[in-house]
């Protein structure tokens, strides 16, 4: 293990047992139990989020279709809640892939997305409900839009480099620090880190290391500042982390790989579904707060 690698892995260790100790000291206070819905739901996503399908629109999909929190809570509770799991799979995808990788291209991306993350995490809790709905909704689109391109093999085939040029890693890193902003209202940073990268020649399994490790490290940081706000949903968050961990291991080394084309189909439209009542939630909050300056006026 190279020692680039080992100095990775350590902070995201570390920070994943200051974020354990957080999240379950809240959970006991807060006596915050999930439910089996929320255990399945966690040990589902997370499997074939493994498998490569993704975590965050089919969660941020059921969670909406079954109406199991509110949406203003639902960015932060599925980041704090799919973080266990994705810490799993980066030590995974690091001890496999990650000596492979350019050590600078590697750490830089997760150092800027983890920088992006936590300066991304106080303001999602001060944007308006209808603009985190928007975003959520424009995120569900284009996570559908991912779905239908691997499917239909439209998605950049990508090269066989493990390193990139300067410039290009420059941008890399610039990327991952949009990304790890956006993580915090719910939009997986896997698909455009795979897009991006593919497109500059990345070999595609090389880019897992990348993603994984820079959602894990961003999402063990940024997740303690949204569980010391209190605004998420703690039992749903519960439910993703002790359902989703067995569920990754599960995935990683006894199943490995599945055909899973019928299913991002049918993922496809359920994420569809929910992009639509999130973009329609979203057009009749803008109008009532734009209607709100007008009534006061009146009431004047």
């Amino acid at each position: 293990m190279s020692s680039m690698l080992l100095a990775l892995l350590v902070p995201i260790v570390l920070a994943t047992l200051v974020f354990t100790v957080v999240l379950f000291r809240a959970a006991i206070v807060r006596k915050a139990w999930p439910s089996p819905e929320t255990l399945g739901l966690g040990a589902v996503v997370c499997f074939f989020d493994t498998l490569g399908i993704g975590s965050f629109a089919p969660t941020t999909a059921w969670l909406k279709f079954r109406r199991l929190t509110q949406d203003r809570l639902i960015p932060p509770t599925i980041l704090v809640g799919l973080t266990a799991g994705a810490v799993v799979e980066s030590i995974i995808f690091l001890l496999k892939l990650g000596v492979k990788v350019d050590p600078v291209l590697l750490v830089g991306c997760v150092v800027a997305c983890t920088t992006g993350g936590l300066i991304g995490a106080p303001l999602v809790h001060k944007t308006r409900v209808w603009i985190v709905q928007s975003i959520v909704a424009v995120g569900l689109t284009l996570a559908a839009i991912a779905y239908a391109m691997t499917n239909l093999n439209m998605f950049p085939g990508g090269g066989s480099a493990s390193s990139l040029s300067v410039t290009l890693t420059v941008v890399a890193i610039v990327a991952n620090f949009g990304f790890g902003l956006l993580l915090n209202y719910g939009v997986g940073n896997y698909a455009p880190t795979l897009v991006v990268l593919s497109l500059m020649g990345m070999d595609p399994h090389l880019c897992f290391p990348i993603m994984a490790g820079a959602a894990a490290l961003m999402g063990a940081t940024s997740s303690i500042r949204h569980i010391n706000t209190g605004n998420l949903d703690l039992r749903v968050v519960m439910g993703l982390t002790i359902g989703g961990i067995p569920a990754v291991f599960i995935a990683a080394y006894l199943v490995v790989s599945m055909p899973l084309e019928w299913l991002r189909w049918l993922v496809l439209i359920v994420v569809l579904y929910a992009a639509t009542i999130m973009f329609r939630a979203a057009m009749l909050g803008r109008r009532e707060h734009d209607a709100e300056p007008a009534t006061a006026a009146i009431a004047e």
